[in-house]
């Protein structure tokens, strides 16, 4: 209890001596601690669990520095089919995306001015041929006279020559027909080859001039166009291997590296554009997919040192992942940030970004 201020100073100092002598009486005894009996064993401390399982050594190994890049599907040629002579387009057999085959007609165009000519050309054989047979009666009736000694010889010549000339004319005129018949053939626009169609960029009715473009047609086979920095075009090589997922230009769309099929760059190019290079990749499979699709590559630019860990190993506690090494004084439980899961030997392990050194001993379950 302590003193009230309405107390003397002379009490106040009394009670004050008094609680000073009880505190420092309580201080100066001794704890009571239980002794064990005579004979009993002492306690002893709760050592750690030993640890189970299989250790193994981590060490640092040089791997792959992949980078995702993507990449555009091309044709190896794309031909044009082009009209041959100018007219109105009057049918038209395709349209974008359909499948066609080399020399198959694929438009139709009209020129209404050939008919004409053919016409003319027709009505001048039929007067070339009429001249023809006066000249071949002509020549008749001088080598009868002739042979009856009335006419002579220089007049037999002059119709021989006239009937020589009406042939060659005839002939001339039946050519001249082959042409026109041969231009309005050339109407039929033909595919220059199997494939498929792109673009068609006119429509029934449309006038188009000889060499316009009436269709554009992928001939050849798909590949893969990629598009790097400048600063990998040191590492990208011809024979390289690169992943490519499935359609989708995400990771999660393609089923990303797990699920990638292989390719093979093919052609690096030489030149540098816009501060990237062009590299081709050869791949099976892409023919159901768009010209100009983009799709996930993985491609190798260069090696880099890495841990692994079998997957097995690491263990997930309320959203952290951990991996327990051995130490000098026991087990230990580390917390781990963990990269992308990789093939290797058939297991698969999993790459510590941080949390290991190389060296550490892990533990397996």
């Amino acid at each position: 209890m302590l003193p009230s201020p309405s107390l003397p100073l002379a009490a106040a100092a009394r009670v004050a001596a008094t609680l000073a002598v009880t505190l420092a009486a309580t201080l100066a005894a001794p704890l009571a601690v239980p002794l064990p009996a005579a004979g009993a064993e002492a306690p002893q401390a709760k050592a750690a669990p030993a640890a189970a399982g299989t250790a193994i050594t981590v060490h640092r190994m040089d791997v792959p520095e992949i980078k995702a890049v993507f990449g555009e599907v091309e044709s190896r040629t794309v031909v044009p089919a082009r009209a041959r002579i100018g007219g109105t387009v009057r049918e038209l057999g395709v349209s974008e995306g359909s499948e066609v085959k080399e020399g198959q007609p694929i438009a139709l165009v009209v020129d209404d001015k050939l008919a004409l000519t053919l016409n003319a050309a027709d009505s001048k054989i039929l007067e070339l041929k009429s001249q023809l047979t006066n000249a071949r009666t002509e020549l008749e009736r001088a080598q009868q006279l002739l042979a009856r000694g009335v006419t002579s010889q220089s007049r037999v010549d002059t119709a021989k020559t006239q009937f020589d000339v009406a042939t060659n004319q005839v002939a001339a005129a039946e050519a001249d027909r082959a042409v026109v018949v041969q231009r309005a053939r050339e109407g039929s626009v033909l595919a220059p080859a199997s494939g498929r169609v792109l673009t068609v960029p006119v429509t029934p009715g449309s006038v188009v001039l000889a060499g316009d473009e009436v269709a554009r047609i992928a001939s050849g086979q798909y590949f893969l166009r990629l598009s790097l920095p400048e600063r990998h075009a040191a590492d990208i090589k011809e024979g390289g291997t690169v992943l490519i997922g499935e359609r989708g230009i995400s990771a999660r769309a393609n089923g990303g590296m797990a699920n990638a099929r292989k390719g093979k760059i093919v052609k690096v190019y030489p030149e540098i554009s816009a501060g990237r290079v062009k590299a081709d990749v050869d791949v099976a499979g892409l023919g159901d997919y768009f010209v100009n699709e983009r799709t996930l590559v993985w491609i190798e630019i260069g090696k880099r040192s890495a841990l692994f860990v079998p997957r097995e190993a690491v263990t997930t506690r309320h959203g952290v992942d951990y991996v327990r090494i051995v130490t000098d004084k026991g087990p230990l439980d580390v917390d781990v940030i963990l990269g992308e899961p990789v093939q290797q030997d058939d297991k698969v392990t999993v790459e510590v970004l941080t949390g290991l050194r190389d060296g550490d001993k892990v533990l397996l379950p």
